[in-house]
C-alpha cells in the first residue's frame, strides 16, 4: 500500500488553505510533502555528491570523525537503536551529524569536518544547505503555528540543537549483531520537525496508527523536487496529542540509498508545555512541562548504545 500524503505548496498565496491542509495532514498522517520550497536542484546535487564521496571512504577514515560528546560527526552502522524497536535492534544506516554554531553559548565549532585538502568544498556545501533547510523549516513551522491559532513566530527554532544528517543505506546486507534487516527500525522522530530529501530509492514506510496490532505499513513514494515533512514526539507533546508523531521505518531494498534529513528543535531553553489551544476540559494537559534541552538529552541517551 502507498500512503496518499497531502502536498503543500509553500509558494501558495492562499495561507488559509495551506494551514488548513497542514492541520489535516498532521491530524491524519503526521507526514506531508512540500513543493516550491526554495531549495534548488543544483544545491541538492552538491549535497548528495558530497555525501556519497564521504561515505565511500574506508571505515577507518570515517571513524576518524566518529561522533563526539556534542553528537556531531560520523555514526557507524548498528550504533543507533530506538525505543520503539522490538528488542532494541540496531539500525543498519550510517550517517553524519552537522549542527550550527550560530548564537551558541560557546564560540567553538563543535562540528567535525573531513580534511579540506580532500574535501575542498564539503564544509561550505553542508553549511549552505543547513541555512537553506533552516529557512524552509521556519516557513513550515510558521504555517503549523497558524494552524494551531498561534502567532506565526511561535515555533521559531533560534539557538536550537537542529541537526543536518546525510544518511547512507548499503545496497547489500550488513551483518547486525541485533539481527535487524531494516536500514532504520520502526521509530518516531523526537524533535519538532523533520525535513527529508531522498534520492528516489524506495524503502520509507509509515504506520499511522502506532497502537494498532498488527501494524499496517504504507510506502511513502518519491515525488521529484518535493521534500517529505514529518513532526516528532516533542511537537506531539507540545500539542497535547492533537498532532501525532508517526511511526516510520526504512527497509533494505537491495539497492544503495542516500537521503538527507534535517531535524529541527526549538531553542534549548524553551519550556515545552501544553499549548492553550490544544487543551480543554475534555482534553486536559497530558504531559508536564519540560525544557527542550532536557528532553533532547533524555532521548539521545536512550538512542545511542555506548559500549
Amino acid at each position: 500500500m502507498s500512503a496518499d500524503l497531502p502536498v503543500i505548496d509553500l509558494a501558495s498565496a492562499d495561507i488559509g488553505a495551506a494551514t488548513k491542509s497542514i492541520r489535516q495532514a498532521l491530524v491524519d498522517y503526521g507526514f506531508f510533502y512540500v513543493i516550491n520550497h526554495g531549495i534548488d536542484d543544483a544545491m541538492m546535487k552538491s549535497v548528495y555528491a558530497g555525501s556519497k564521496k564521504f561515505f565511500e571512504q574506508s571505515m577507518e577514515e570515517k571513524m576518524a570523525l566518529e561522533k563526539n560528546s556534542s553528537h556531531r560527526g560520523y555514526i557507524r552502522p548498528d550504533f543507533e537503536g530506538f525505543e520503539a524497536d522490538a528488542g532494541g535492534k540496531g539500525d543498519l544506516l550510517e550517517c553524519f551529524h552537522i549542527g550550527s554554531t550560530v548564537d551558541s553559548d560557546s564560540k567553538d565549532d563543535a562540528n567535525q569536518w573531513p580534511p579540506a585538502e580532500r574535501f575542498p568544498s564539503w564544509k561550505e556545501t553542508m553549511e549552505s544547505y543547513y541555512e537553506s533547510a533552516m529557512s524552509t523549516s521556519k516557513r513550515i513551522m510558521s504555517l503549523i503555528a497558524l494552524s494551531l491559532d498561534l502567532d506565526a513566530e511561535f515555533f521559531q527554532p533560534d539557538r536550537s540543537e537542529t541537526i543536518l544528517r546525510p544518511i547512507h543505506y548499503s545496497g547489500g546486507a550488513i551483518e547486525s549483531k541485533y539481527g535487524s534487516d531494516h536500514g532504520a527500525n520502526a521509530h518516531t522522530d523526537y524533535g519538532m520537525l523533520t525535513l527529508l530529501s531522498t534520492d528516489g530509492t524506495p524503502g520509507l514506510q509509515i504506520c499511522t496508527d502506532k497502537d494498532r496490532r498488527p501494524q499496517l505499513w504504507e510506502d511513502v513514494h518519491h515525488i521529484d523536487g518535493a521534500f517529505v515533512v514529518n513532526i516528532g514526539d516533542l511537537l506531539e507533546r507540545w500539542t497535547n496529542n492533537v498532532y501525532r508523531s508517526t511511526l516510520h521505518r526504512v527497509l533494505m531494498v537491495g539497492k544503495e540509498r542516500y537521503s538527507v534529513a534535517f531535524f529541527v528543535w526549538p531553542s534549548r531553553d524553551t519550556m515545552v508545555k501544553c499549548i492553550e489551544t490544544c487543551s480543554s476540559e475534555a482534553n486536559p494537559p497530558r504531559y508536564p512541562p519540560i525544557r527542550s534541552d532536557e528532553y533532547l538529552e533524555q532521548r539521545l541517551t536512550s538512542t545511542y548504545k555506548y559500549k
